[in-house]
């Protein structure tokens, strides 16, 4: 840094020089030329395309009376030196090439300076690694730590359901508590548990609940934290919350998304050696460096596990996978008796049925749903939470708010036949859940819907029960055409979803006889693009072609079983239609008042 200040210094010296010749008063050429040819001038000294000259007596320029004088030179003036040399005016020329030390100077200029910046910024990066760096606190390590004394108070009971998991996880805080129990015959601690599940399945929950049984220092960061714009800056965030807690053991750190930072090196569209890659090889180095004797456990939460590098999942990094799933029926009323404790419910409030009408929530959406249903009758202005409180929270969760758009009595009675339809086909058809809510009200991006309620969890589903489920699609469209006439563009999302599923029951379920029990992965998306790549896994243009046949005879015939049972209960499809038309929307019982029993056998 001194000698760059030194060169600054000889720099600004320099321009000093270059700049004092301008001191003296400027005066135009012609006064010049005329004080010339007058005899005035007593020696100039010619510098460039300029002059600087004395008086031989003082002169007045605008009321100033001087004796020295700056002038510029006129381009081609030939007359100027005859008379100069013939008034005996002491001449001197002044030569325009630097000194050259001056020179050099300049030359080596950029270069002092490039090289002194870079210098200094190399050891300023020295610092702001280091955790006394001047921006320690910014560069260093950003897991958030939970020590014993302030211990997340979160135990298994907090966690309704994931039995399961629970169970695996519990053997993990027996480790950490009792370490030599294990080790008295030959046991040795898992180096890590990856949670694996869908969104808002709870497994950070999970995560903090074994922290909390197990009484030990708890870390936490997301992946996306290790991830900056500085090189290396990710691979040292690494080592130094291991390190820490290697420090603290026995110790839990906790890495969520870890996918941010794990997935499957070399598998981008560009260079592999990239800062994330980097960030991974280290934390790969630091799960297999532990000592035997670290009782240190990292737990990381995903729900991509099919993108995380083969190097990562291997046993003596992750040992163990504990799958996270969504919540059934038993574990759905639970984790909603969790989230409603203390909470003034109504008589009318029958949790038992709310778990069977949220199939598919994870516990995040059961949270939100009774956060949902609790401001529902604030807006109220109750003092207790109904049973329609949890179905307008329903409603806004699945559909969406109500819509300020009205239809027309064209519309409505448009909508009103094609929800018609999915209700009576989903009524009088076989293998199929019956209709637990229809409604023409528009939400969202739905202008009517019909809710079917299952009255079982369903784990894989029969081939008879996909063909109901492609009846009940298609009754909108078969209901508009055969009553109307006409279709319209309200079945489109009925007709993607039956178009998928068709094609899973030919080309994956081999539910075809034409294709056999094969499995055609035509449509498959690439893990890191997220967008569909044509025939990835070589599947010709032949076979692509009899699947979209036999996805379309089966739709066909799916229509066709539709319109028939319309066709057959007729009248009481025209019945649901007029109430639907006067009361908007029908609940279940409302259905069961209009419905005659079934005749299917």
């Amino acid at each position: 840094m001194l000698a760059l200040l030194g060169v600054m210094f000889a720099a600004m010296w320099l321009w000093k020089t270059n700049a004092e010749s301008t001191t003296e008063t400027p005066i135009p050429y012609s006064t010049f030329f005329n004080w010339a040819k007058e005899g005035k001038i007593e020696s100039v000294v010619l510098d460039g395309e300029g002059l600087n000259g004395k008086l031989k007596g003082p002169e007045t320029v605008n009321g100033k009376s001087i004796k020295s004088f700056h002038s510029n030179l006129a381009p081609n003036d030939l007359n100027l030196l005859p008379i100069l040399h013939e008034k005996e005016v002491r001449i001197e020329v002044k030569s325009q090439q630097q000194p050259f030390g001056v020179q050099v100077l300049m030359t080596l200029l950029p270069w002092v300076l490039i090289i002194g910046v870079w210098v200094w910024m190399s050891r300023r990066a020295k610092g702001m690694l280091g955790a006394g760096g001047p921006f320690g606190a910014f560069m260093g390590n950003k897991g958030r730590k939970f020590d014993k004394a302030t211990s997340v108070q979160v135990t298994f009971e907090d966690v309704a359901g994931s039995k399961a998991a629970k169970a695996d996880l519990w053997e993990i805080v027996e480790f950490l508590k009792e370490p030599e129990r294990f080790r008295r015959l030959g046991g040795k601690v898992p180096r890590g548990v990856l949670l694996v599940g869908p969104p808002g399945t709870g497994k950070t929950l999970l995560a903090r609940a074994v922290a909390g049984e197990s009484g030990v220092p708890f870390y936490s960061i997301s992946a996306s934290e290790f991830i900056e714009m500085f090189v290396g800056l990710g691979a040292a965030r690494v080592r130094d919350l291991f390190k820490e807690a290697k420090k603290n053991a026995p110790a839990i750190v906790f890495i969520d998304e870890i996918d941010a930072v794990g997935r499957a090196r070399g598998a981008g569209l560009g260079a592999g050696h990239d800062e994330r890659e980097q960030t991974l090889n280290q934390l790969l180095s630091e799960m297999d460096g532990f000592e035997r004797n670290d009782l240190v456990v990292v737990i990381a939460a995903t729900n991509r596990p099919d993108v995380l590098d083969p190097a990562l999942l291997r046993p003596g990094r992750f040992d163990r996978r504990v799958l996270v799933d969504r919540p059934e029926l038993a574990a759905r009323k639970a984790i909603l008796t969790v989230h409603s404790k203390g909470m003034p419910l109504a008589p009318d409030v029958n949790l038992q049925h709310v778990a069977e009408n949220t199939v598919g929530f994870s516990g995040a959406d059961l949270a939100n749903l009774v956060n949902e249903a609790a401001l529902s009758a604030t807006r109220q202005g109750r003092d207790n939470i109904i049973a329609e409180n949890f179905s307008e929270a329903f409603d806004k969760i699945v559909l969406g708010d109500p819509r300020d758009t009205k239809l027309d009595a064209k519309e409505k009675n448009r909508v009103a036949i094609h929800e018609s339809g999915h209700a009576l086909v989903a009524r009088f058809s076989s293998e199929t859940d019956p209709p637990n809510r229809v409604s023409i009200i528009p939400r969202g991006m739905a202008l009517g819907v019909t809710q079917q309620s299952p009255s079982i969890d369903r784990h894989i589903m029969a081939q008879g029960e996909l063909e109901a489920r492609l009846r009940v699609l298609m009754a909108g469209y078969a209901a508009e055409r055969l009553v109307l006439g006409s279709i319209s563009t309200g079945a489109e999302n009925d007709l993607k979803e039956a178009t998928r599923l068709a094609t899973h029951m030919v080309a994956h379920y081999g539910m075809s006889p034409r294709l056999g029990p094969v499995y055609y992965d035509h449509d498959a998306e690439h893990a890191f693009l997220g967008q569909r790549i044509a025939t990835e896994s070589g599947t010709s243009p032949t076979t692509i072609s009899v699947i979209e046949e036999e996805a379309r005879q089966i739709l066909g015939r799916a229509l066709s079983e539709a319109t028939n049972v319309i066709t057959e209960q007729r009248g009481q499809f025209d019945l649901l239609v007029a109430s639907l038309l006067e009361h908007e929307s029908l609940e279940r019982e409302d259905l069961a008042k209009i419905f005659e029993p079934p005749s299917v056998p």
